[in-house]
């Protein structure tokens, strides 16, 4: 499976990348990944590679370029949660400086990039994230409903703009919930913004799950719900992006 460490003319600088994609010389659907708030690393990697490995082009950006390449902290092996306090210190700063201004300048050069990419197919994406990176797929999906036909979110914020940010979403979404991050109340309120959409839609909370689910080196990690995620993933991108 190629992999290339890559560089994106962004409106701010050059954005470091990662990215993955069949190594079978064939044009593929393309993926923007959003990672969780720790960023680009080995779980991260890993994933992206599966995912290619289904016949996609994954493109994965350091959301944080702005202070640093990626790994933009020092980040333990595992993060667990006695670590995580002290690793969170450092990035929220980070974190609450990625304005949404910010977010939709970087979406628009990320798009730009992995669209004009030679192994990248004509005809839209999708895009999926991850924790925060969840919150910014949807902010990046509702900013180009013309262009992102697929939006898959997980354990992330997606509802922190508020019912009416959703309004303008065209793809066809899956938003899979921790359970510790979302009361069945919220999600039905959710659930009403995206009918209202008009939209396409799976919006569940996986049970038994806390926030930060997929992440294999964090102890959140679930293996039965991240077999779940690939399940709501994979049939998502196949209707949205290859089946048209």
């Amino acid at each position: 499976m190629p992999s290339e460490n890559l560089r994106i003319p962004t409106a701010d600088g050059l954005a470091d990348a990662f990215a993955t994609y069949p190594d079978d010389g064939e044009r593929h659907p393309g993926v923007l990944m959003y990672a969780d708030g720790f960023g680009i690393r080995p779980v991260l990697r890993e994933m992206a590679r599966e995912l290619a490995g289904h016949g996609y082009y994954v493109l994965v950006p350091n959301l944080f370029y702005r202070h640093g390449p990626a790994p933009v902290i020092e980040l333990p092996e595992h993060i667990g949660e006695e670590v995580r306090p002290a690793v969170f210190a450092r990035l929220m700063p980070l974190i609450e400086a990625h304005t949404p201004e910010r977010v939709l300048s970087d979406a628009d050069a990320y798009l730009r990039f992995l669209t004009a990419r030679p192994e990248v197919s004509a005809g839209p994406v999708a895009v999926t994230g991850y924790c925060i990176g969840g919150l910014l797929a949807t902010r990046t999906a509702v900013a180009h409903p013309g262009q992102v036909a697929a939006l898959a979110a997980f354990h992330g914020p997606v509802g922190a703009d508020g019912p009416d940010s959703l309004s303008e979403l065209t793809a066809e979404v899956h938003f899979g919930h921790a359970e510790s991050d979302l009361t069945p109340e919220a999600l039905g309120e959710l659930n009403k913004a995206l009918d209202a959409a008009g939209v396409g839609y799976t919006s569940e909370i996986y049970p038994g799950t806390v926030h930060g689910f997929t992440m294999s080196d964090t102890d959140a990690f679930d293996p039965a719900a991240v077999r779940l995620h690939w399940d709501r993933l994979l049939p998502l991108l196949a209707r949205a992006l290859t089946e048209r």
